[in-house]
């Protein structure tokens, strides 16, 4: 993933994004041509401190077979994204862009036994009720064994080694501070939910940079 100086985040960050995230285009490539699918996912560390991804596909789809043969893959986790017009600028001689954030996630996949799929599942269900609360989360305990097992039979779940960790949060840091701030204004006046997750995303970067910018005191 190519990512201008300006733009680059740490890989914690963009975790934490696709954490956050939850749902991403899985990319594997049988030595032909590309084959992508989208996937929920959860992301997980291990006591060494090895980050991995747990997600699922139907077992219809022909991607697990892909993913045995070849098993270097690519998650990408898209953010909200939207058009920037020159006429925003303060500054004069503008050329129109688009501002985004995305994170790219490599690694070495696997398919977990059939033993394993139940535990996936739930992990998988708890991670996204807890965004629920104060609902009862849904549990596999509420299905019928026989309903359970024929739903759990149809997916194939693929687990994610991570290897790297790539991410570009173009939020027009390239700019000066008057435009940054005109910019997010002018998109929380369009008003969109896009929009306004981009001005959300770019007032943050705004601070946060204008923090790091402070002198600090001797201490």
């Amino acid at each position: 993933m190519y990512v201008p100086p300006f733009f680059k985040t740490d890989a914690a960050s963009a975790l934490e994004f696709a954490h956050a995230r939850g749902f991403g285009t899985l990319v594997a490539v049988d030595g032909q041509c590309p084959t992508a699918v989208r996937v929920p996912f959860i992301v997980e560390h291990d006591a060494s401190g090895a980050t991995r991804i747990e997600c699922h596909v139907a077992r219809a789809n022909p991607i697990h077979k892909i993913i045995t043969a070849a098993p270097s893959v690519l998650l990408t986790i898209d953010g909200p994204d939207a058009y920037i017009s020159p006429d925003w600028y303060i500054a004069e001689d503008q050329v129109p862009t688009w501002n985004y954030v995305s994170v790219h996630i490599a690694g070495e996949a696997r398919l977990l036994p059939t033993e394993q799929i139940r535990g996936h599942v739930d992990r998988l269900s708890a991670r996204f009720e807890a965004d629920l609360l104060p609902k009862k989360p849904w549990l596999t305990d509420k299905m019928t064994e026989p309903k359970l097992r024929a739903m759990l039979s149809a997916i194939q779940v693929i687990e994610i080694a991570v290897t790297t960790v790539e991410a570009s949060r173009k939020l027009s840091q390239n700019k000066n501070r008057t435009d940054r701030v005109a910019v997010s204004q002018m998109l929380r006046w369009r008003g969109g939910w896009r929009e306004s997750e981009i001005a959300e995303f770019m007032d943050t970067t705004l601070r946060q940079d204008f923090q790091s910018e402070q002198p600090k005191e001797n201490v």
